[in-house]
């Protein structure tokens, strides 16, 4: 009996519209649209933001994070991160990336339920803030009360491949009501292993340079970077 192939969509976070239009052209579902990825990430303006709906057909997903460091923000950052919400909803972005914690490292539910509330109609993406969280469970039970459309997690390790185990719990955990998206040093060769470790459908990856670093080579080839990494997800057989 021929095995039917495992439906997994690709995230390409990228940090410029020639990223996000190389991403598109290679076969990825959705971009997720930062700056300074050098330091994880952080909201992009939205000019750039616009530029990119202007121009992609596939959905463009904006991360809110007013700067690098801890995801324990104050209320003066909590209120700026509203603002970014709405003005990014209004400059077209199709979903937000979000994450907030508490000191002691629990979810910090009265910040998300703002920004989501914010965001809403717009899908919502938790951040891999919650791989900082204490308690990776209680975290993901947080979002799944709060009503967050999906998790970005390594499963609380340096990379996904090393978090595998704490990737499939959450998976488990979460069941249909909220997807777990794996990231953290996904890449072609390890792409199908992880897969069938985790049981995720969704997975993220930064595969191509930043805007900082694409000066130093034409941006002809992004294209067929990303569809090597496609081309493996799609290869992946349902075990």
């Amino acid at each position: 009996m021929t095995a039917t192939k495992t439906i997994v969509r690709f995230e390409s976070c990228v940090d410029s519209v020639d990223a996000a239009m190389a991403s598109e052209a290679g076969g990825a579902a959705r971009v997720e649209l930062c700056a300074d990825l050098e330091v994880g990430g952080t909201t992009p303006s939205r000019t750039l933001v616009e530029r990119c709906v202007a121009t992609v057909h596939i959905p463009v997903f904006v991360m809110v994070r007013p700067r690098d460091g801890s995801f324990v923000y104050s209320a003066d950052e909590g209120r700026a991160m509203v603002r970014s919400v709405r003005a990014l909803a209004a400059a077209g972005a199709h979903g937000v990336v979000i994450g907030a914690l508490t000191a002691d490292g629990a979810i910090d539910t009265p910040l998300m339920e703002r920004l989501i509330a914010a965001a809403r109609p717009l899908r919502v993406t938790c951040h891999k803030a919650i791989d900082e969280a204490r308690d990776l469970p209680a975290a993901l039970d947080a979002l799944l009360t709060l009503g967050v459309d999906r998790v970005l997690t390594s499963g609380g390790a340096a990379t996904a491949e090393a978090g595998a185990a704490a990737i499939a719990d959450l998976v488990t955990r979460a069941g249909d009501a909220l997807i777990v998206m794996a990231g953290g040093g996904v890449r072609v060769h390890n792409v199908a292993a992880l897969v069938a470790a985790t049981g995720v459908r969704e997975l993220h990856a930064r595969l191509l340079p930043s805007g900082a670093n694409a000066a130093s080579g034409g941006t002809a080839a992004w294209p067929t970077t990303i569809a090597a990494f496609v081309t493996a997800l799609r290869a992946i057989p349902r075990g």
